[in-house]
């Protein structure tokens, strides 16, 4: 199919969306970004070629969620940097609290997706994919209050495609 045929990636869209449902319901929305030479973050908190980062208004400075960029400004053990995050490297979007989200397809050097993987449920596998988080590195800037306590101490698990090698998703209730 033409480029047009197929319209704009929903990848945005549904960052965008996700970000304020957590936001309104008063969650912690962070992201789990596949970290090449494309992505601007400190490289010192990069693991295994991921980063997660809180992108709740409280800890980010200037955010915008375009549809090809996420930018914003983030402290990092105090010092304030500048984070610039192509969206087709988000690999996933979830509440910290709870780990409701959705996984996105990996990034390929061919600027081709991987399979999509299924919605994230907080049932864990048997509705989906289940995150778990490491210690964001961005700390809520300077002026406003740390929402930070009780941090899990594991990392995400790769996400799987749905068997049958068709996308499917599912509903997040």
């Amino acid at each position: 199919m033409a480029d047009a045929e197929q319209g704009s990636s929903t990848r945005p869209y549904l960052i965008r969306a996700l970000h304020d449902w957590c936001t309104d319901n008063g969650y912690t929305p962070y992201v789990a970004v596949h970290v090449d030479h494309h992505v601007q973050v400190p490289h010192e908190y990069v693991k295994n070629n991921e980063i997660v980062l809180n992108i709740g208004f409280e800890a980010t400075s200037g955010l915008q969620l375009g549809n090809e960029f996420i930018e914003f400004k983030a402290r990092f053990g105090g010092v304030a940097r500048d984070i610039v995050v192509p969206v087709d490297h988000v690999v996933a979007i979830y509440a910290r609290e709870n780990g409701q989200g959705m996984a996105f397809p990996m990034p390929t050097e061919q600027g081709t997706a991987t399979p999509p993987a299924p919605a994230v449920g907080a049932e864990g596998n048997a509705r989906g994919l289940r995150l778990a988080h490491t210690e964001p590195a961005a700390e809520p800037a300077a002026d406003a209050p740390s929402p930070r306590t009780g941090w899990a101490d594991e990392t995400p698990p790769e996400p799987t495609p749905p068997a049958g090698g068709k996308p499917a998703l599912k509903r997040i209730k």
